[in-house]
C-alpha cells in the first residue's frame, strides 16, 4: 500500500510539473490551426525550403561523418547569462565578460518552441520538433499532430508516426547513442527511438493507469529495449532503473521498479546481447563505468539513479558520473565507426531545478552542460563532426536590475522595492518560492533560514506548485561543417533536417560535398577490394 501511495504521489508531482494542456476549441473563439500542420510532411517540406534558401548563402564544402546535439533542458537565454557571469565570478572576475565554452561557436540562430496545440512548449513536443523533424502537440513523443495526447490507437498509426534522426543515422550505418542526467526515459530523451502519445507512459504501470493497453502501446522503457531504434543503440547512460524493473523488485541503491508486467528489462537487455554474441555490459555507478572507459564494450547501459540523476551539487561523486564522463566514454564507444555517428547529449537538470526556483542549482548545471560540450570538442576534429548546442524551451526566470558590475549572481540587487524591501538579481515569474505578503509587502528574503543556500528558492511574482517554462525562443550554437546554416530565427523543427543535411543521411536534401564523400568511400572500397583479390592471387 505504501509503495502504491509513493506511485500516486510521484505521478501527481509529474502532472503538475507538466500540466495537461487544454483542449484548444475550449478555450476562447481562437482562430483555427492550418490543418497540414498535423501532417509530417508540412514540417519536411518547411524545412526543406528554409535549407535550399540558406544554402545559397553557404559556401562549405565539407560534410560532417559525426553528429552530435546537445541539450540543455530549460537553457533559457537568460540562463546563459546568469551562467556566465557565475562562471567568471567562480574565477574571481567581475563576470559580465566572460563567456560560456559554447558560445564562441561560429554558428548561432535563435529557434522558435511552440507546440501545434500549445503556445509554452513542453520537453516531449519539442523533442519530437529537434530529433524528428516534426511539430506535434503537447505531451506526445515522435507522433504528428494528428494524435492528441493519450490517444494510443492514433498513435499506433504509421501515417501519423515519425523517424528521429537517430534512425536516419542507423539507416546510413552510423551507430547511435544517447547520455542525459534524466531517466533515459524521459520526454527529452526518448524523442531519440519512442512513438508514443503521452510522454508519462515511461512503464506499462501509466499506460494502464490511463486506462490503455499496454501491449497496444508499448511504454517507452520497453521500446528503448525490445524494439528498433531502441535496441540498436551502442551507448545510453542516465537514470531511470524504476521503469526497467518490476514493483516487486528493488535495485542495488533500495530503490523499487514500478513495472507491473513482472518484466525485468535490464535483464533482457543483457540477454539480448548474449543472444547475439556481441559484447556489452550493464553498470549501475561510476566505479563500473571508469573501469569500461580504456576499452569499453560494444553496448553499454548505464542506470546510475533509481528515477533521475542527482544533482551535480549534491551528488555522490564515487557512485555518480558527470555529464562530462558520460559524454566522453560514449563518444570514444561511437568513434569506432568508421562511419561516424549520432549522439544526443542532456543536461536534463537545468530544467527540473529552475521548476523548484533553485536557481543556485539551475546554473551550475548549466555548467556542468558546458564541460560536457567542451570534452566533446576537444576530442573530435572541426572539420568533420557538426555538434549542435540547444535547448528545447525557455523558464520564466529573470535577470533584475539594477545592480553595480560585478555584484555577486545570486546576491541582492543594489536596488529596494517600492516597500523598502529586498529583492534578488535573479527572480522567477511563477512557481513555489512565492512569498506570504502582509499588507501587500513582501516578506524580508533575507530572513530566510536557509537563505543563500542550494536549496533556497528565489522569491517569485505569484504562486504555483511548479514554475512554468517559458515562450521565448531559445539559442542554437552550432560548429563543423556548415555551421553558417544554423544562423536566423527558424522553426526548431528545422535542427534535425539541417543535421542530417551536413551528414549525409535522412529523406530531406543533403549537401553539395556528400555526393563527393560517397564516390571516396565506394572508391576507397573499390581499391581496398582490389588489393584483397591481388593478395589472395
Amino acid at each position: 500500500m505504501r509503495s502504491k501511495v509513493l506511485l500516486l504521489s510521484l505521478l501527481a508531482a509529474v502532472a503538475a510539473r507538466h500540466p495537461e494542456a487544454p483542449t484548444h476549441s475550449k478555450l476562447r473563439n481562437l482562430p483555427p490551426i492550418n490543418a497540414a500542420e498535423f501532417t509530417a510532411d508540412y514540417w519536411y517540406n518547411e524545412a526543406r525550403a528554409a535549407i535550399e534558401k540558406r544554402s545559397k548563402r553557404d559556401p562549405d564544402q565539407n560534410v560532417a561523418r559525426n553528429l552530435i546535439m546537445f541539450l540543455g533542458d530549460g537553457m533559457s537565454i537568460p540562463t546563459l547569462a546568469a551562467a556566465r557571469a557565475l562562471k567568471g565570478q567562480k574565477l574571481d572576475r567581475t563576470g559580465e565578460e566572460e563567456e560560456l565554452f559554447f558560445e564562441s561557436f561560429p554558428g548561432l540562430g535563435l529557434a522558435k518552441t511552440y507546440c501545434v496545440n500549445q503556445q509554452i512548449a513542453d520537453s516531449a513536443c519539442t523533442a519530437t520538433a529537434y530529433l524528428c523533424g516534426v511539430k506535434n502537440n503537447y505531451g506526445t513523443t515522435g507522433v504528428t499532430a494528428a494524435v492528441s495526447r493519450r490517444n494510443c490507437e492514433a498513435s499506433l498509426l504509421e501515417t501519423n508516426r515519425v523517424e528521429s534522426i537517430a534512425e536516419w543515422a542507423l539507416a546510413a550505418g552510423k551507430d547511435v547513442g544517447i547520455v542525459t542526467t534524466t531517466r533515459v526515459t524521459h520526454a527529452s530523451p526518448s524523442g531519440v527511438y519512442a512513438k508514443s502519445a503521452d510522454r508519462h507512459w515511461e512503464n506499462d504501470a501509466e499506460i494502464i493507469s490511463d486506462s490503455n493497453d499496454p501491449e497496444r502501446c508499448v511504454d517507452i522503457a520497453r521500446q528503448l529495449i525490445q524494439m528498433n531504434p531502441g535496441q540498436q543503440l551502442k551507448v545510453i547512460l542516465g537514470g531511470g532503473r524504476r521503469e526497467f524493473l518490476p514493483n516487486t523488485t528493488f535495485d542495488d541503491e533500495g530503490g523499487q521498479g514500478f513495472r507491473t508486467d513482472g518484466q525485468n528489462l535490464i535483464e533482457q537487455w543483457q540477454q539480448d546481447k548474449s543472444d547475439r554474441d556481441l559484447s556489452h555490459d550493464y553498470v549501475w555507478n561510476r566505479d563500473q563505468l571508469m573501469n569500461h572507459f580504456d576499452s569499453p564494450p560494444e553496448y553499454l547501459l548505464g542506470l546510475f539513479e533509481n528515477s533521475h540523476m542527482q544533482y551535480h551539487l549534491e551528488a555522490n561523486a564515487t557512485t555518480e558520473p558527470t555529464l562530462e564522463e558520460m559524454t566522453e566514454i560514449a563518444i570514444k564507444m561511437l568513434s569506432r565507426n568508421e562511419k561516424g555517428f549520432f549522439l544526443f547529449v542532456e543536461g536534463g537538470r537545468i530544467d527540473h531545478a529552475h521548476h523548484d526556483n533553485y536557481v543556485h542549482i539551475a546554473l551550475d548545471e548549466t555548467l556542468q552542460f558546458e564541460k560536457a560540450v567542451e570534452k566533446a570538442a576537444g576530442i573530435l576534429p572541426e572539420d568533420d563532426t557538426l555538434i549542435v548546442v540547444t535547448a528545447d524551451h525557455a523558464h520564466v526566470m529573470a535577470y533584475n536590475g539594477y545592480t553595480a558590475r560585478g555584484s555577486p549572481i545570486y546576491g541582492l540587487s543594489d536596488e529596494k522595492d517600492t516597500d523598502g524591501m529586498p529583492y534578488m538579481t535573479i527572480s522567477y515569474t511563477n512557481g513555489p518560492g512565492a512569498r506570504t505578503q502582509v499588507n501587500g509587502i513582501r516578506d524580508d528574503i533575507r530572513q530566510d533560514g536557509n537563505f543563500g543556500e542550494n536549496r533556497w528558492r528565489a522569491h517569485v511574482e505569484f504562486p504555483l506548485e511548479d514554475e512554468t517554462h517559458g515562450g521565448d525562443d531559445v539559442a542554437v550554437f552550432a560548429r563543423g561543417p556548415h555551421y553558417r546554416l544554423f544562423a536566423g530565427l527558424y522553426e526548431q523543427s528545422q535542427i534535425p533536417h539541417v543535421m542530417a543535411y551536413v551528414g549525409c543521411i535522412g529523406p530531406g536534401p543533403h549537401a553539395p560535398g556528400c555526393n563527393a564523400a560517397t564516390t571516396l568511400h565506394v572508391t576507397g572500397l573499390v581499391l581496398l577490394l582490389s588489393v584483397v583479390k591481388l593478395i589472395l592471387l
